[in-house]
């Protein structure tokens, strides 16, 4: 069994360096979530195996038959937890484990039955040392806490101590397979049994433990998720182009009435004919990630007004539909652009614009945007 255990622990390390020295997925500060997010729920069985510390002064820890993991001392017992993520780094949980125990109170085993509550602080290590990757599949996760547990047999209850280490796969989006090793340690008698002659040790020996391995499954409940942190500077950067490009349209209109007023001031003949331009920037759409459903309402007021002006003036109008090359095939990426443009056609649409005055046209997966996030949009453009 230790060596079995040596192994474990061996090959969880090598697969962690594996994973996130091969792991290509970009990794990304997070938004902390609303305190209904990212709540789980562990159910377990665990093999234990429990250390009464009247035995270190009977001498009882010391044949070969009383093991640490020997079958005199070991059983199985279950458990359950319940927990959250304040932080892709950083939760709690409530767990309670119970059911059998045995204790060495003399040269033969005795079994008992025990329940304990505790609170651990939990430590995900993978994102906190390799930031957080919603697609990364092992995490590795010690935690620490401490709570009571209780005998049945002798009525006796204890203050316990705990720490551990659990090494979580993911399965899906909302369940996760783990295995976990801990040590509690409650700093009472908790079994009910006191040596007279018990000698001052402390640690270990003065202390009833409980050495448990334990194998389980997680599942999250409702977003288990975290939103991408928005790059605020690209937001004002594009939004400062699209300003720029509208002040210019207003600078030439100002010159143009300038223009006009001085021609009636002088009372000379001028054919006068209005020109009417638009800004030659596109004005953007945006989208979430894998939608073709405009992500904000705000984005419908520039639809509006390239509508009036397309109406107004009779011209035709160009919409090309993106997504980002970093998620999705190239096939997907193609018809979800294509989706797009054609919702914001439909929206044209609904303003009033002839449908036969309105192009759509997919350009699929792009990364001409940094970050590559800002690639999920449709363009709308007038053209003559």
């Amino acid at each position: 069994m230790k060596k079995f255990l040596m192994l474990l622990a061996f090959a969880s390390v090598s697969m962690l360096s594996f994973a996130q020295d091969t792991d290509p997925v970009e990794k990304y500060s997070v938004a902390t979530n609303s305190f209904w997010s990212n709540w789980f729920i562990q159910v377990g069985g665990d093999f234990n195996s429990w250390i009464s510390n009247e035995e270190h002064s009977r001498d009882l820890n010391n044949g070969d038959h009383f093991g640490l993991f020997s079958g005199k001392r070991t059983t199985f017992g279950g458990s359950v937890a319940i927990g959250k993520w304040f932080t892709p780094g950083l939760g709690l949980r409530t767990k309670i484990q119970a059911w059998n125990g045995k204790k060495v109170n003399s040269s033969n085993p005795e079994t008992f039955k025990f329940w304990m509550v505790h609170e651990h602080i939990m430590f995900n290590l993978s994102n906190l040392l390799y930031g957080y990757n919603p697609n990364r599949v092992w995490n590795l996760i010690p935690f620490a806490g401490g709570g009571i547990g209780r005998t049945m047999s002798s009525n006796r209850y204890a203050m316990i101590l705990g720490v551990g280490l659990q090494s979580s796969w993911r399965l899906s989006k909302h369940v996760n397979f783990y295995l976990e090793g801990g040590w509690n340690r409650a700093e009472e008698d908790l079994d009910g049994d006191w040596s007279s002659t018990m000698r001052d040790n402390r640690g270990w020996e003065s202390k009833d433990n409980q050495l448990y391995a334990e194998v389980g499954l997680t599942f999250n409940l409702g977003k288990a998720t975290w939103k991408k942190t928005p790059d605020v500077d690209a937001i004002k950067a594009l939004s400062q182009s699209q300003i720029d490009a509208l002040s210019a349209q207003l600078n030439d209109a100002n010159a143009e009435n300038e223009r006009l007023k001085e021609m009636l001031a002088n009372q000379k003949p001028a054919e006068v004919q209005v020109v009417k331009e638009f800004a030659s920037v596109p004005i953007s759409v945006f989208f979430n990630l894998d939608k073709s459903k405009i992500a904000s309402r705000k984005d419908l007021v520039n639809v509006g007004a390239v509508a009036k002006y397309a109406k107004e003036n009779n011209c035709n109008i160009l919409v090309t539909g993106y997504c980002d090359s970093a998620t999705g095939s190239v096939k997907y990426n193609q018809g979800l652009s294509e989706r797009r443009a054609n919702r914001v056609a439909d929206e044209l649409v609904k303003l009033g614009v002839d449908r036969d005055r309105i192009q759509t046209r997919a350009n699929g997966g792009v990364d001409d945007l940094s970050p590559v996030s800002f690639n999920r949009r449709a363009t709308i453009e007038v053209t003559k």
